[in-house]
């Protein structure tokens, strides 16, 4: 039998509506199967928990209902149904598989073999599991069963720290609380502290410095229970106390440690640590259960010129540590602090850019093949960082994604582009459309349909001259919303361009949904076009996309051709469009205007 202890809950005095019914209804609720009668009041307004079957032993039998707040002028009780004032107790969750019989007997058989594990003790109270308990309740809830088991209290420290009762607590239960953590009874991390600033008072001369998690720890604690993930902690520490190469460690925060450690080779690093996560990935309650764990550590001279804060540079390293089913180790560097650093300090400096307009736009042309005229430009962003060198985009772009202030650079460049439109359209030059980025994580906005809009019309620009780009590599949680904004987009009068295509992994499937203008063929195919060795299948992969576009009424748009050889080979395959070095690089919006708009 699957058993997830949960946790320890408080109820207040309450008053239970219920019914009094057969027992094969009473097991029809183990199945999900509620009574109308008491389905309707499920989720009303007061209700302390979903309906369920109560084990009351002032009514003598047990009886399918609902608990609600007594005394609420607010809440509509229900009038057909009997009550029953309950008092208020302290309750062990447990929660169960739902293919055994559920009695009174087998619940008391369950709680009578946890209490010899578990003493139900808590941080600042101590609890009893109730022999005779007054009141059971049982809820189905997705193909699981909760029960609630009544607990006895037998200290509440609790109330002595919310009352501020200083002289109960004596120096020992003080240092205790300030130092140890109270699962493991371990070191915590302001015991570590003392250790990182000053460590000669232990001998300790150099060191390297570990702080590590276990990944996926929330899926132990839901899946296997507290106590099954207590246990996990615990074997932490045992670990680390016991081993060779650890000289203090501590249990920082739910399932973070850290340790201080002899220096070693990285190469013997990696092999203690490796077997130090080797011997604490089997769980107990599942030997087909493997634990993983990511780890960020600090080598010498880093950790000592860290200081106390040598902490921040371990998880920096532990926190870059993303894949779920393998123990990982990361070594600290000054580069990965640098890039972090930057980031962090571009994300704060980027308001005062915008007020600098250091944020400009070049445009890159796009020019029909066989006719060798411009038929458009794509909208690039360059940062003209404090007015005194140019950043490439590699330098912002990927933290603005991650910041997701990319948002007010996607606006930016969407401004610049129809103030230049407008300009031009005043002075009856040509207009041609302008493609811009549409970062992936805007199409969660909800109004992002109406604020681009508002931002086109602004400047009275047809919106057939602005396509909006996206890139087909990115990768979208939910297609059905990336839909909706392309067609409204597309409804609106907007063009849709998908960007690098061939680089993702959905590419045809996207190609039949989305409502494109234009396919761009990422520049790692065009590279391929005129190389000395190259393969006959990669251009007929090339060949095939360009006839696909063409078939499915798609504009095909070549990007990063360079060469005569590219171009000419893209000709020859029925390519329409071309972007690239060969016609022109990005140059400013003046220089567009003074080559292309005569």
């Amino acid at each position: 039998m699957f058993i997830n202890k949960l946790n320890q809950l408080y109820k207040p005095a309450r008053v239970l509506y219920y019914l009094e019914v057969e027992e094969n209804v009473v097991k029809n609720l183990y199945k999900g199967m509620l009574p109308d009668e008491i389905l309707k009041y499920a989720n009303s307004f007061g209700t302390y928990d979903y309906p369920g079957v109560f084990f009351v032993e002032d009514l003598g039998r047990e009886v399918i209902g609902i608990e609600y707040r007594i005394n609420d002028d607010r809440i509509d009780y229900p009038a057909d149904l009997k009550s029953i004032e309950l008092k208020e107790g302290f309750f062990y969750s447990i929660e169960i598989d739902d293919e055994i019989d559920i009695t009174r007997e087998s619940i008391g058989k369950i709680f009578e073999k946890i209490s010899i594990d578990d003493d139900a003790h808590r941080v600042y109270s101590d609890f009893l599991i109730k022999k005779n308990p007054s009141v059971i309740s049982v809820f189905y809830d997705c193909k699981k069963v909760r029960i609630l088991h009544e607990l006895e209290l037998v200290e509440d420290r609790a109330k002595l720290i919310i009352e501020d009762d200083y002289d109960y607590f004596g120096k020992d239960y003080l240092y205790n609380m300030a130092f140890f953590d109270p699962i493991t009874k371990h070191y915590n991390w302001n015991h570590l502290v003392s250790y990182l600033e000053m460590p000669m008072d232990r001998g300790i001369e150099d060191y390297a410095f570990v702080h590590f998690d276990i990944k996926e720890f929330r899926v132990i604690n839901e899946v296997y229970g507290h106590i099954a993930a207590n246990k996990v902690l615990c074997n932490v520490v045992k670990a680390m106390n016991e081993s060779d190469f650890v000289y203090a460690s501590a249990r920082c925060h739910n399932d973070n440690f850290a340790m201080m450690i002899k220096d070693m080779p990285t190469e013997e690093t990696i092999e203690k640590l490796g077997q130090f996560f080797e011997d604490l990935s089997h769980l107990e309650e599942d030997p087909n259960y493997k634990i993983f764990y990511r780890c960020g550590v600090v080598e010498m001279p880093r950790s000592i010129l860290s200081g106390n804060r040598t902490a921040d540079a371990g998880k920096m390293a532990q926190a870059l540590g993303t894949n779920h089913n393998k123990t990982e180790i990361i070594f600290y560097t000054d580069k990965m602090h640098d890039d972090i650093s930057w980031g962090n300090y571009i994300k704060a400096y980027v308001e005062t850019a915008v007020e600098n307009d250091e944020f400009m736009v070049y445009l890159q042309p796009k020019f029909d093949i066989n006719n060798e005229v411009v038929e458009g430009a794509e909208a690039l962003i360059r940062w003209n960082y404090k007015n005194k060198e140019f950043l490439s985009p590699a330098r912002f772009i990927p933290y603005f994604e991650k910041d997701g202030s990319i948002g007010k650079i996607d606006d930016i460049v969407l401004e610049k582009v129809c103030l230049a439109l407008k300009k031009w359209k005043d002075e009856g030059k040509p207009l041609y459309p302008i493609s811009v980025n549409l970062s992936r994580n805007r199409l969660y906005d909800d109004d992002l349909i109406e604020h681009l809009v508002g931002i086109v019309d602004k400047y009275g620009i047809s919106h057939d001259y602005i396509d909006f780009e996206l890139t087909e590599s990115a990768t979208y949680d939910n297609m059905e919303r990336m839909m909706s904004i392309l067609n409204e987009l597309r409804r609106n009068g907007f063009k849709i361009s998908m960007d690098d295509f061939g680089t993702g992994y959905s590419s045809l499937s996207l190609l039949t949904q989305m409502p494109l203008d234009t396919l761009k063929i990422d520049k790692s195919f065009v590279d391929k076009i005129c190389l000395e060795n190259r393969k006959e299948e990669d251009i007929i992969v090339i060949r095939h996309i360009i006839t696909l576009a063409r078939e499915l009424g798609f504009v095909c748009l070549a990007e990063g051709a360079e060469k005569k050889e590219q171009v000419d080979g893209l000709r020859n395959l029925g390519c329409d469009i071309i972007q690239g070095y060969y016609y022109s690089k990005p140059i400013s919006v003046e220089e567009f205007e003074n080559r292309y708009l005569k």
